[in-house]
């Protein structure tokens, strides 16, 4: 049985692929940080900075998971770190969680060019690679249910923009599959759910299931990143969200690819269910 490591193994993606690794009992190293967090698996200190550690830690592993750093802005020389530590330890496979469209123009403008570097430092390495463009987590929409039920108003500036949006546990359920599955090797999938809507239709499900009248209000992205600023976010985190929001208005979150409908064998959750668990 081979062996697999997982970086990022206490983050929320990383996690759930763990657990999913775990329960389809495979020969699983969690890497972390803070591997005193992880109970019950194999776990290693791994940083992405650190390079010191980061060959021994991975020796011995087969494939590697390499879940993307959180740190935008120093994922170039992180992700570089990792992959030269795992082809240093001789691991044969690295599956990336890479971004949609990263390859496109109107892709998502803060995040695409470190995963287009990643990509092609990937292919540069000689390793074995998988690279799985995950699309936009429908959490990261989901995550505002709350504010919109206190506002009265689902708020944002995407406008028409379509979102073809699956829940994280999709996207990591598809990474494990490659991990545990043959043939993937040196191949590109882009990631997203088989529902596309527009924030409109996210807020008229919202009103469905609660029975409330929550409309969509599509704002100015200056006045929805001073807005987010002023709901309590850091001025950095509000201009990010208000420009990814500009970036699907454009077409960036959209896509028709049936890549992740083909990984999990099954369809992706259903929005209307993504709406109900968070309700």
């Amino acid at each position: 049985m081979k062996t697999i490591a997982i970086t990022g193994a206490t983050g929320q993606f990383g996690a759930i692929a763990l657990t999913l690794l775990q329960a389809k009992q495979a020969n699983v190293v969690a890497l972390a940080r803070n591997p005193a967090k992880l109970s019950g698996v194999q776990a290693r200190a791994f940083d992405y900075d650190k390079t010191d550690g980061q060959i021994e830690a991975l020796k011995g592993i087969n494939t590697l998971i390499l879940v993307s750093s959180s740190e935008v802005g120093q994922r170039v020389v992180q992700h570089q770190n990792v992959i030269n530590a795992a082809k240093q330890a001789g691991v044969q496979h690295i599956i990336y969680t890479s971004l949609l469209g990263a390859d496109k123009e109107n892709a998502v403008r803060a995040l695409a060019g470190e995963h287009l570097a990643t990509e092609q430092a990937l292919k540069a390495s000689g390793v074995n690679y998988t690279i799985l463009r995950n699309g936009w987590y429908s959490e990261n929409y989901t995550a505002a249910i709350p504010a919109a039920l206190a506002n009265g108003a689902f708020y944002g500036s995407a406008q028409a923009g379509k979102i073809s949006s699956a829940v994280r546990a999709d996207f990591a359920e598809a990474t494990v599959n490659v991990a545990l599955g043959e043939g993937h090797e040196n191949r590109t999938y882009e990631l997203a759910g088989d529902e596309s809507y527009t924030l409109a239709d996210l807020a008229a499900e919202i009103s469905r299931q609660t029975g409330k009248d929550i409309p969509y209000i599509d704002i100015p992205v200056a006045d929805y990143a001073a807005a987010l600023v002023q709901a309590g976010l850091p001025e950095g985190l509000a201009t990010f969200l208000a420009q990814c929001d500009e970036d699907a208005s454009k077409g960036a979150l959209f896509s028709t690819s049936q890549d992740l409908t083909h990984l999990l064998g099954r369809p992706t959750v259903r929005l209307a269910d993504a709406v109900k668990s968070v309700l």
